[in-house]
């Protein structure tokens, strides 16, 4: 099976009340710890390559290595999607690279603006048979390029439910990532998680049977976060979106799920442990291999939560 697009992926999510996982990819060691989660699980997938990733690793190694994911996992529907490109030059770069979906994030402009540029992303991606994906409304934190609001004004910026039919319209869209509580990076909430279920709701009825985009949704798994700590780290107040309300968000119009921070902390917790439990240890592939099967449990139980697993033949 060749990369394939978010569209039928999104049919089905939508019409059976699941999201698809969509994993943001750095290297070898995530990509093969990921595919090895959906191939157990007979999950679809999104392969997510955000503009810190091309900087890092460059979009030639790391379509090569999602290429190698794709040709070795025939079964598994894969999407290979642009997260968060921030102009019209990268989302047409990412185009011509092959992406099969592409994210252009006006959301930072006034509305207008906002869909002057995304219309021109789609009308470009549309004529090469990618789809889009955009935003409206703003979510908080900070993550590789992408810097949000303050996490004390998130529910100041939330989605607008009575722009959103608007937007899709001059825009031609083909989902829509929401703000709606979440943060992006480990450090979500200052207190007690919530979710503006009520933001989530107006919009899909405003928009029915159009797939919605959950980001900044990592849960900072408390068994990573304790690793980390134990381990030598410093990250005592972070803290995610509880998985319950990924799973009761999944069940409405949230058809995908962006988890990147959970990755990192699986990745980062596996190494610290090797090198505390095992000081004199210098093979990469010891600490490395370590992070890669923790990445896949991880991804494993993240498929569970999101509904999607044992779906990926529907979404072939």
């Amino acid at each position: 099976m060749a990369l394939v697009s978010t569209k039928k992926m999104f049919q089905m999510a939508y019409k059976n009340g699941y999201a698809i996982g969509a994993f943001n990819v750095n290297n070898l060691e995530i990509t093969q710890g990921i595919m090895a989660a959906v191939k157990e699980e007979k999950a679809p997938v999104i392969l997510q390559i955000s503009k810190g990733a091309r900087e890092y690793a460059g979009i030639s190694y790391l379509r090569a290595i999602i290429d190698v994911a794709v040709k070795e996992n025939p079964d598994i529907p894969v999407c290979m999607h642009l997260d968060h490109g921030d102009t019209f030059e990268l989302c047409k770069q990412c185009v011509d690279d092959g992406y099969t979906s592409v994210m252009i994030d006006a959301s930072h402009f006034p509305f207008e603006e906002n869909v002057r540029l995304t219309r021109k992303v789609v009308e470009y991606a549309h004529a090469r048979g990618v789809a889009v994906e955009a935003e409206l409304g703003q979510l908080g934190g900070i993550e590789e390029h992408v810097v949000g609001i303050s996490a004390d004004d998130v529910f100041k910026h939330l989605t607008d439910p009575n722009q959103v039919v608007e937007f899709v319209e001059k825009t031609g869209c083909d989902s829509l990532a929401i703000a709606c509580g979440t943060s992006h990076g480990a450090y979500k909430f200052k207190s007690e998680p919530k979710l503006a279920f009520d933001v989530i709701e107006a919009v899909g009825k405003k928009l029915p049977g159009f797939p919605l985009v959950m980001h900044g949704a990592s849960s900072v798994l408390p068994e990573f976060k304790e690793l980390i700590n134990k381990y030598g780290g410093k990250m005592p107040d972070a803290m995610g979106v509880p998985e319950s309300a990924i799973s009761r968000a999944a069940k409405m119009a949230v058809c995908k799920v962006n988890i990147d921070t959970d990755l990192r902390m699986a990745t980062t917790a596996s190494i610290r442990r090797v090198f505390a439990e095992k000081p004199g240890e210098f093979d990469p592939r010891k600490y490395l291999g370590a992070a890669r099967e923790a990445i896949k449990d991880m991804v494993k139980h993240k498929l569970s939560v999101l509904g999607c697993a044992g779906k990926a033949t529907e979404c072939s």
